[in-house]
């Protein structure tokens, strides 16, 4: 038997799907700037000459890398209001998992950018008097992020493909508006198979991007 697929109830749904893709977005431009951006402190926390601030950077990267964001997430929902008399919503919980889960990773992606950079940059910087900071700042980083990019644009696609497992929590993104429409109309395969093409659609453009400004960096070198 022929399947014969049908379009219309997306199309009569069409400001649900709009709707999700509006907290999809959302949710990833939040948890990208938090994710990458905390996880250069991290890196830059795991290279402290501080003892105590090495052993925490450790611990976190380790714990938020190996549990399941999924399972961060809904401990985030359920059990941290348990915890302290805050009320978490569903997108603070979806922040706090995917956020913490990608700051762990891209942590790791930012030391080894960093520990990429020849020992003579550094001892260079030193000698001219420069700080450990300022070496840091005006030498090594910009190296290293560019070394790192293609690694953080891959970081950033899966952020982004993670956005999808709020739906466990209800929060309103475009799986869970999918699920809804399919559980009402019975067409799970053109749900799917139309979320899949708005994922490809927003993550391509984003990925030639930065191709070009990989291109872009390697010219100026």
């Amino acid at each position: 038997m022929t399947y014969r697929w049908d379009f219309t109830p997306l199309l009569d749904n069409w400001q649900a799907l709009a709707m999700g893709a509006v907290g999809t977005v959302r949710l990833f431009a939040v948890c990208l700037v938090l994710g990458l951006g905390f996880g250069l402190i991290v890196a830059l926390a795991r290279r402290s000459r501080w003892r105590l601030a090495r052993w925490v950077s450790i611990g976190f990267i380790e714990f938020f890398r190996n549990t399941p964001v999924l399972v961060q997430i809904l401990w985030f929902y359920f059990a941290l209001p348990m915890l302290v008399p805050v009320e978490i919503t569903p997108f603070t919980a979806a922040i706090f998992g995917i956020s913490l889960n990608s700051a762990a990773y891209s942590a790791e992606i930012y030391r080894a950018g960093i520990q990429s950079i020849e020992p003579g940059q550094w001892e260079a910087a030193r000698a001219i008097g420069m700080s450990g900071l300022q070496t840091l700042r005006r030498i090594v980083l910009p190296q290293a992020l560019r070394r790192v990019l293609p690694a953080l644009t891959n970081r950033g696609i899966e952020i982004f493909k993670m956005t999808t497992l709020a739906s466990v929590v209800a929060y309103i993104e475009l799986l869970h508006q999918g699920k809804l429409i399919a559980s009402l109309n019975f067409n799970p395969l053109e749900v799917y198979t139309v979320i899949g093409a708005l994922f490809f659609l927003f993550l391509y453009p984003l990925v030639r991007a930065t191709y070009a400004l990989e291109r872009r960096l390697a010219r100026s070198d």
